[in-house]
């Protein structure tokens, strides 16, 4: 089981790459299954272990996908062979139920083992399935498989979601594209990442007005066809880095970024005392003291993302005062406070809240990586830490950070992988 190895106290300095959008990508690619001719070629994929999960799933449904270099995914969907999808991939990830909306959009049945990902709190597919029902489908679970099958096809149908779901929102995207008529969805997300699913799918030939709002329609259409697209950048791996130069005190040129995407962090930043500077598809981040406590609180986009609260988290264990953090996303949220605490950390959690009073200086550890970004928040913690840090489970961390230690090496840490008691640079 791979380890990360971090000497803290380096301050980082340079430039960093970021990759495309994971959010994005695990959304696109079972999109392109509603292609009914062409290719779909999709660039700036991620080099991520969710993106491979998903197109060795989609490969063993019989789809033609080749996963070039440099992010290039080509993809022909119409050599499948079954609707279902099934095996270990299907149940590690969340990200696998994009599958239902996209067969249900196309075949109008749809078989997919019940999904998995990181332990973050209860995620329940209810809106899932309740806008699957509005637009006809009947859905079932059964024996470990969610089942939607429309017989007499898809009609669209008004969608009020209960709770703001960045995955119902996507998939009820991908059924209603093709369905009879008008489909409106309320109360719906508005993260950068539904945008771009709708813009992809309007690359295909679909119908899609009003993402990034919290109406979105969608009047159905006859057939799709294979598009060329570009998935946006990945925000929350950009305010990862942008969290990495703060604590260290350096000075990082973030490329390959939409600035919008990151108001909320920057904010967040600049609040703290810490100097940001936007240009158009970039970012820089630097520091030259002990930042400042703030309090914050996660909602849905625009507000600040829960996917980032941990990585602040750390920042604001070594920040000057006290920093009240709320989560109202997901209850498990805080499971790396205690990995943190034998950093030296200061926090107290009590139900959604953890109270942090910042110190001077973390110390260097073993500790645990409990899901994605709870081990971001890790090696955050190990970069800035005084002495070794070895991050365990970095398994959580392959799955949404592309090439993360050879990264953070080009800006000068000292961060190596250990597998198989073995060490090695990549």
């Amino acid at each position: 089981m791979d380890k990360l190895q971090i000497e803290g106290g380096k301050r980082l300095f340079g430039e960093v790459n970021i990759s495309g959008a994971k959010n994005a990508a695990v959304a696109i690619l079972p999109a392109s299954i509603l292609a009914d001719d062409g290719l779909c070629n999709i660039d700036n994929i991620p080099d991520i272990h969710d993106v491979k999960c998903l197109e060795n799933i989609m490969i063993d449904m019989g789809i033609s996908l080749t996963s070039e270099r440099d992010g290039h995914v080509k993809i022909n969907p119409n050599t499948i062979k079954t609707y279902s999808a099934h095996g270990e991939n299907v149940r590690t990830m969340r990200a696998s139920y994009y599958l239902l909306g996209a067969l249900l959009g196309k075949y109008k049945k749809a078989e997919v083992a019940f999904p998995g990902g990181c332990s973050i709190g209860v995620r329940p597919i209810d809106q899932h399935i309740k806008g699957f029902e509005a637009l006809g489908a009947k859905v079932t679970i059964e024996h470990g498989y969610i089942k939607a099958e429309a017989p007499n096809g898809l009609k669209g149908a008004n969608i009020y979601l209960d709770v703001v779901s960045v995955g119902a929102t996507i998939n009820i995207m991908l059924a209603a594209c093709k369905a009879e008529g008008i489909t409106v969805i309320e109360n719906a997300a508005r993260e950068p990442h539904v945008v771009d699913v709708a813009n992809f799918l309007n690359s295909m030939g679909a119908n899609i007005k009003g993402a990034g709002t919290d109406v979105i329609k969608i009047v159905g259409v006859d057939k799709l066809r294979g598009c060329d697209y570009t998935v946006i950048p990945d925000q929350i791996e950009a305010g990862t880095y942008m969290v990495a130069a703060a604590i260290t005190k350096g000075d990082v040129l973030i490329k390959n970024v939409i600035p919008k995407h990151l108001e909320s962090m920057t904010a967040k930043l600049i609040e703290m005392g810490v100097n940001v500077e936007e240009c158009e598809d970039s970012i820089r981040v630097s520091c030259d003291k002990r930042p400042k406590a703030v309090n914050i609180k996660t909602l849905p986009y625009p507000g600040f993302p829960t996917d980032i609260q941990q990585p602040f988290t750390t920042l604001l264990s070594v920040s000057e005062g006290r920093s009240i953090v709320t989560e109202s996303i997901w209850e498990g949220r805080f499971k790396h406070v205690d990995e943190l605490k034998r950093m030296g950390a200061n926090i107290k959690v009590e139900g959604k809240i953890a109270i942090i009073d910042g110190i001077e200086r973390l110390s260097g550890a073993e500790v645990m990586a409990t899901d994605l970004r709870a081990g971001a928040a890790l090696v955050i913690a190990g970069l800035a830490a005084e002495g070794t840090t070895t991050v365990t489970h970095v398994r959580h961390i392959d799955r949404g950070y592309e090439k993360i230690e050879e990264k953070l090496r080009k800006l000068g840490a000292s961060i190596i992988r250990i597998t198989d008691n073995r060490e090695y640079f990549e």
